[in-house]
């Protein structure tokens, strides 16, 4: 991976985006495209769209999302400590013994959210399901007039950003959902704009992914691409206690995942997996039988219909602090989205 591209990733990963509050990843995104996109503007939705070639009769969209999930001040009681209400889908136990980061509008606050030491639990407490509604953020105020000195109802709350290189080219995170993806299409973009493609390619970072898939909608709509490629995370399955006869066979490192099903249209997934075998790159399949649970489902039913496919991440421990995946496969991903690309006429037939 290219010393500029890997320092790119560290930003993204590094800058608070919980869903709704983007503004300042965006700014990175569009600060790094500006050196070889045509064109890059930010809708009033959030949406970034960096373009090569804005005037070729043929429109390919590459997307992934910015946001990430988080938490929402809603309460600070009398005592200084501060109650959220979550951002996207949190399993609440992973968030127990976090350091968290309040976004304030004078800055970011340090943050711990936690529970009563065990030594102090009743035998029901302990056989208790932690539950959203009884954690609280403990800043270290004194009181509530303290509190409410930097921190307003409405701020967004992260676990405190990072990043750790690992053994084998691994790197954990808890933003790989999905800066690893936007991290992709904005790649792809450099690669294939190096490569004089005929179609004009158009990489989105999308807004508000993880609260109902909207930045795919509104980009895809103002776009109207003829073909487009989501790019987001999928569960690795090379961890314990996961089914793979459900989940697939998905490991880190292995490559990209090329998903097939009724979400994806079967001449994209075809050209994708033609592309792996001619260029030898290692890639992985999956399955999924409804309309996934990401951008690919608002794009493939944006206007008449967009013929859609989508490549993931391997990713373990998703939504957590440790969001872990091979920077291998996101190099690979990159390389395969902008040969997709560049193979790409100036008219193409994506009919099934």
């Amino acid at each position: 991976m290219e010393t500029t591209a890997h320092e790119f990733l560290k930003q993204l990963l590094l800058t608070p985006s919980p869903s709704g509050y983007e503004a300042p990843i965006q700014k990175v995104v569009r600060d790094y495209v500006a050196s070889f996109a045509d064109t890059v503007k930010t809708d009033v939705h959030g949406n970034v769209i960096a373009c090569k070639n804005p005037d070729a009769p043929l429109r390919l969209m590459f997307a992934g999302h910015c946001d990430q999930i988080g938490l929402l001040v809603t309460h600070i009681d009398e005592s200084g400590f501060i109650y959220t209400q979550p951002i996207g889908g949190w399993d609440p136990i992973q968030l127990v013994g976090q350091r968290m980061m309040i976004w304030a509008e004078s800055g970011p606050i340090p943050a711990v959210i936690a529970r009563k030491p065990i030594h102090l639990l009743k035998d029901e407490e302990r056989k208790q399901t932690v539950k959203q509604d009884d954690l609280w953020l403990d800043m270290g105020a004194a009181n509530k007039a303290e509190a409410a000195e930097v921190v307003r109802i409405g701020d967004p709350v992260t676990l405190e950003l990072g990043y750790q290189e690992m053994r084998n080219n691994l790197a954990n995170s808890p933003g790989m959902d999905n800066r690893t993806g936007l991290w992709v299409v904005m790649e792809a973009l450099r690669r294939a704009a190096l490569q004089n493609p005929k179609c004009g390619i158009y990489a989105v970072s999308t807004v508000q992914e993880e609260i109902g898939l909207r930045g795919a909608q509104t980009s895809a709509f103002g776009v109207d691409p003829h073909v487009a490629i989501a790019v987001d995370v999928t569960h690795a399955t090379d961890c314990p206690t996961i089914d793979k006869r459900q989940q697939g066979d998905i490991a880190l490192g292995k490559g990209p995942v090329i998903y097939r099903g009724p979400n994806m249209n079967p001449r994209v997934t075809s050209r994708l997996m033609d592309l792996c075998a001619k260029r030898e790159m290692p890639y992985q399949l999956a399955a999924i039988g409804r309309a996934t649970p990401n951008d690919t489902n608002s794009i493939q039913v944006s206007r008449a219909g967009v013929a859609t496919g989508l490549v993931s991440i391997p990713n373990r421990y998703m939504h957590s602090a440790v969001e872990t995946i091979s920077l291998d496969d996101i190099d690979r991903a990159a390389d395969l989205l902008a040969a997709f690309a560049c193979s790409l006429a100036e008219s193409e037939d994506f009919t099934p």
